[in-house]
């Protein structure tokens, strides 16, 4: 307890993550380049980002883009925001929220592109409204995405990945949509960058494949 308490009191005094308790958590909407990145950079988003690998990953590969990683978890966001300061790494920042209230820190049009890593797959029947992948979050990601911007996601969960690719095939909304269940023997894989979560190291010792799906809103 001693040392989330400790990680959540660094997390309250770093310029990298905005949480509830700071004055820019009510007013970050719409001005993420101009007041947070202060460039003009594409906008990548990381929803579920967890420990930040993601977020942090692509940051190191692309200087000339800005990286946002979302998890409510404040432990969890205290490590990428760590990994992200010892990395001088100024295009990657965290946001401390419910992915659900996410339109309440983003215009619409102001995202790039939208990952969604190693999400909880939610697999009870009644639980299916909250999986990410669900109707209701796929009609906000295309309110925040630009148009063209793709919207990525990469899995081990079976089930989560099926039901996202007949989520994705039901729409009449979407282009480019190409997915594999095996990312790493798959013409996609130079997509994901071999940036390899915890989580997917984890799933991947047990035998599980790494399935991913992208695709744009038409």
């Amino acid at each position: 307890m001693k040392r989330k308490l400790e990680r959540f009191r660094v997390i309250s005094e770093r310029e990298n993550v905005i949480e509830p308790n700071k004055p820019n958590y009510h007013t970050i909407k719409g001005k993420w380049n101009s007041e947070f990145f202060k460039n003009d950079n594409p906008i990548t988003v990381e929803l579920a980002c967890g420990r930040g690998e993601y977020t942090v990953g692509l940051a190191t590969r692309f200087p000339e883009r800005n990286f946002i990683g979302v998890d409510i978890k404040g432990d969890r966001i205290w490590k990428g925001s760590t990994m992200a300061v010892e990395g001088n790494l100024l295009n990657a920042g965290f946001l401390r929220t419910h992915i659900l209230l996410i339109e309440n820190f983003f215009e619409g049009n102001e995202i790039d592109e939208i990952w969604i890593t190693f999400p909880d797959p939610r697999p009870r029947l009644s639980d299916a409204k909250r999986r990410l992948t669900s109707p209701r979050f796929m009609e906000m990601y295309k309110r925040l995405l630009k148009p063209g911007g793709y919207l990525r996601l990469k899995t081990d969960n079976t089930g989560l990945f099926e039901y996202s690719v007949e989520e994705v095939k039901k729409r009449n909304d979407v282009a480019d949509f190409q997915y594999t269940n095996e990312v790493y023997e798959s013409t996609l894989r130079p997509e994901c960058y071999d940036i390899k979560t915890r989580y997917e190291m984890m799933f991947a010792e047990k035998g599980e494949t790494i399935k991913y799906l992208r695709f744009r809103f038409s």
